[in-house]
């Protein structure tokens, strides 16, 4: 689970081993160019999963990161069942921030609604849906892409006070249940998938009464983000002291569940990783995530439980059915030794780039 930061925890960064989002030293100019936004939305008091994605795209440099969401959870959620989950989760990613020895980014963060939506139709004023919106009408080439790894009640919020963005990115979501005909149910599972469960009637807004174009990753896709806790232990956790903490953080989880007599087993989803995969990791010309698959059907409409109710004249979707776990979880563990090799003072800043030939003074 992901515990509370202490608020003045000094995590002893050296002053030449902090850098700033966006402008990794230890990456060369050409390196670190970034082509397309991503607005970052989750649920930072919940599943460590979350933590995982956020330190992933941080590291990401194809990436530019104009904004991170702290969203809400379900009310009296275990994780968290304060009525101050989005605040707390500010916190959260300010801890991180501070670990990964970035500077300069507190106030990209900001704090969600804390409540979901009382209908598909009214939406929250809020600072975080003002902030999508400037974001979603500021003029920039680079594509933007909205990813959500939570409950939808900022999105939401934000389409119905500015409907014209809807047009200007695409929803990248973690979240809905399997469809009946793509992919198998999940054992045990609830009808109605988690994520979506969180606000209901945020997801009603989304799918039915927008024109965002959606890029669902179901229950049934983000399942194959599976990995060892080996895996994990022996990959992740000894790569400085971000990678312990990340494997800290999903270790409480198997404590917390022990209190209950239950065991978590040998495995964990870390469902939050196609976020990353579906927007840093794409193909170097005609950009596109091509080593996950996806079916595209028309938007469906979701009824009060959450269920789909098929459109047929809904808007075009992409459903993806499975992601290529071995290039999300391999690229995030390259990451972590490169900022591990850094902070450890291994990896020395790259030497900026030799003019083309014929243009030296």
């Amino acid at each position: 689970m992901t515990r509370m930061p202490a608020t003045d925890a000094d995590h002893r960064i050296a002053a030449d081993r902090r850098w700033t989002i966006g402008h990794a030293p230890w990456l060369t100019e050409a390196e670190r160019s970034s082509r397309a936004r991503v607005i970052i939305d989750n649920d930072f008091m919940g599943d460590p999963d979350d933590l995982y994605q956020l330190v992933h795209h941080l590291l990401s440099p194809s990436v530019h990161i104009p904004l991170i969401i702290s969203s809400h959870l379900h009310v009296d959620e275990p994780w968290d069942p304060s009525e101050q989950q989005a605040a707390h989760g500010v916190l959260v990613v300010r801890d991180v921030l501070a670990r990964m020895g970035i500077d300069g980014a507190d106030d990209l963060v900001i704090a969600g609604a804390e409540h979901a939506m009382v209908d598909r139709r009214t939406p929250q004023d809020t600072p975080a849906a003002r902030a999508i919106i400037a974001e979603a009408l500021r003029d920039d080439p680079r594509p933007l892409y909205y990813c959500a790894g939570g409950g939808l009640t900022d999105l939401a919020s934000a389409l119905l006070l500015e409907p014209a963005i809807a047009d200007r990115m695409t929803l990248i979501w973690i979240g809905g249940a399997e469809y009946p005909d793509l992919g198998l149910a999940t054992p045990g599972g609830p009808a109605a998938e988690y994520n979506l469960s969180i606000d209901t009637e945020s997801a009603r807004c989304v799918f039915g009464d927008t024109r965002i174009p959606i890029w669902q990753v179901t229950r049934a896709a983000y399942r194959y983000a599976l990995i060892s806790l080996a895996e994990l232990r022996v990959g992740v956790r000894p790569l400085g002291a971000v990678g312990s903490y990340l494997y800290g953080e999903l270790a409480e989880v198997g404590r917390m569940v022990a209190t209950f007599g239950m065991s978590i087993g040998e495995t964990y989803d870390l469902g939050d990783q196609p976020l990353v995969l579906l927007t840093a990791l794409q193909t170097a010309f005609e950009p596109d995530p091509a080593s996950s698959n996806y079916v595209i059907r028309p938007t469906p409409d979701l009824d009060a439980d959450g269920l789909y109710v098929p459109d047929p004249e809904g808007r075009p979707m992409r459903v993806y059915t499975d992601i290529d776990s071995r290039l999300a979880f391999e690229d995030l563990k390259a990451k972590l030794a490169e900022l591990h090799a850094w902070q450890d003072g291994r990896l020395e800043a790259a030497a900026p780039a030799e003019p083309p030939a014929g243009l030296q003074e």
